[in-house]
């Protein structure tokens, strides 16, 4: 996997020039989590409707749309919770990190 190239940021000029959706494609996030995460975003796909408000919130953007349902890369998930809390049919729940859950 490359590294992602670096790009002098340029201010947007109006609200049609900012990007939609999180500021990288899933898996090109180059830090792995530390290992210090507590909790970690489970989804209940049968609840998703594909709204794709978590996908475009993320700030890591480790939320990736596969052959119709969402999955998390959890190598690079910080558990910031916010993907739940925005989630409009409450379909991400945050479990406590080490539990298996089925």
């Amino acid at each position: 996997m490359s590294k992602p190239q670096i790009v002098k940021y340029k201010m947007p000029e109006s609200q049609k020039d900012m990007p939609l959706g999180p500021s990288s494609e899933a898996g090109v996030i180059i830090e792995p989590n530390a290992g210090w995460r507590v909790m970690k975003p489970i989804i209940d796909n049968s609840k998703c409707v594909m709204c794709l408000k978590c996908w475009i919130l993320c700030p890591d953007g480790v939320i990736d749309r596969e052959k119709g349902t969402l999955e998390i890369d959890y190598n690079f998930c910080k558990g910031c919770g916010i993907c739940s809390y925005e989630c409009p049919q409450k379909a991400i729940t945050m479990v406590k990190e080490g539990k298996q859950y089925d």
